[in-house]
């Protein structure tokens, strides 16, 4: 588990009290709730420079100090694809390459075989302006991401292969917060819908 230091958890905690003006940044109206808001959690076991992702509300909180966070509005896995556990932001990348997996291929050929060999980083990318690449604890990649994404109206929605996903604008925000080493908690699913 990363040690954070002490200058970056005081960052964390003063990035969470400053929210970012995000809500018109691009075309798609969101609901207030799912634009980038200062929260107070009450959640003082959710520590500072950690990432939450709550499926059921569609929402991931980047933690302050003494619960306090910023939410974010997001999509996450559709049914049969989304993935709970606690895993570390092993590395970012801004504008990142793209690679359909196996599986996802095997899913649904005519939408991603012609992807097999990747996609260049870029507006049309399906991983949008900023990717955090999450890795176990054992340092493997686990092909999971927090990304940005090219179709905003998909957030509050389940329709993903696996990642939870922002808008491109949110996503770089919250890039832009978050640490290489971060803790990020992909929490269960409550409801079944």
């Amino acid at each position: 588990m990363s040690q954070f230091t002490r200058r970056s958890l005081l960052v964390a905690g003063t990035a969470a009290l400053t929210t970012p003006r995000l809500a018109l940044a691009h075309k798609v109206t969101l609901p207030d709730h799912f634009n980038p808001t200062a929260v107070q959690t009450g959640r003082t076991d959710w520590l500072p420079g950690e990432v939450h992702v709550v499926p059921d509300e569609f929402h991931l909180f980047l933690m302050g100090l003494d619960g306090a966070a910023i939410r974010y509005g997001v999509g996450v896995g559709r049914k049969g694809l989304y993935e709970t556990g606690v895993f570390t932001v092993a590395r970012k990348a801004k504008w990142p390459w793209w690679r359909p997996t196996q599986s996802m291929i095997r899913r649904d050929p005519g939408k991603y075989a012609k992807y097999k060999n990747g996609m260049k980083g870029g507006p049309n990318n399906p991983l949008g302006a900023r990717a955090l690449y999450l890795y176990d604890d054992q340092g493997r990649d686990t092909y999971l991401r927090i990304h940005g994404t090219n179709a905003p109206s998909t957030i509050g929605s389940a329709v993903s292969n696996g990642c939870a996903r922002l808008t491109n604008e949110h996503v770089k925000d919250l890039y832009d917060r978050v640490e290489i080493g971060a803790r990020v908690t992909l929490h269960p699913k409550v409801t079944t819908a």
